[in-house]
């Protein structure tokens, strides 16, 4: 037998992909698809038929989830998009760390403090509603290896 060689692996992800295929015909407004590599609510969509033997085309407009950066893309109807996958998750908010990074507790109980607040008006909404003593929840979207906070609301639902 050969001799066992000593071998690191680096760790990886499960392999799952974080985009799946979807005819670009099946693509729907309010809904993601991969633009430019980024992830991408769609705002505008509208088809045109071409000449007589041509394609349809269809022209989509949307929004970055993380930036907001407009981007724009036309393909083939008949062709496939990559779509991502969005994960949504509702966090408690219970600390802001001097350096800006939210403490944020799940519902079942798990404590992240690895998102940093969020830039403008989200952001100092955030922040002056937490002073001010609001018990706040806060929307984390994660896609494509990214995450952040993208909405929050006054937690209604507390044991009082």
């Amino acid at each position: 037998m050969a001799e066992m060689d000593d071998h690191h692996f680096e760790t990886g992800d499960s392999g799952a992909s974080q985009t799946f295929p979807m005819q670009c015909s099946a693509l729907r407004k309010n809904g993601f698809v991969m633009l430019k590599g980024r992830p991408c609510k769609i705002v505008e969509m509208s088809t045109s038929k071409t000449g007589k033997h041509g394609h349809a085309k269809v022209h989509l407009v949307g929004i970055d989830i993380f930036t907001n950066k407009k981007y724009e893309d036309i393909c083939p109807s008949t062709h496939n998009m990559d779509v991502p996958h969005v994960k949504r998750e509702d966090y408690q908010l219970t600390d802001i760390s001097d350096d800006g990074y939210l403490t944020l507790m799940s519902d079942n109980g798990e404590i992240r403090e690895d998102l940093k607040l969020p830039e403008g008006d989200l952001g100092n909404s955030l922040r002056t509603d937490f002073d001010n003593g609001k018990d706040l929840l806060c929307t984390v979207l994660k896609s494509c290896g990214e995450e952040c906070v993208i909405a929050i609301k006054t937690n209604t639902a507390l044991d009082k």
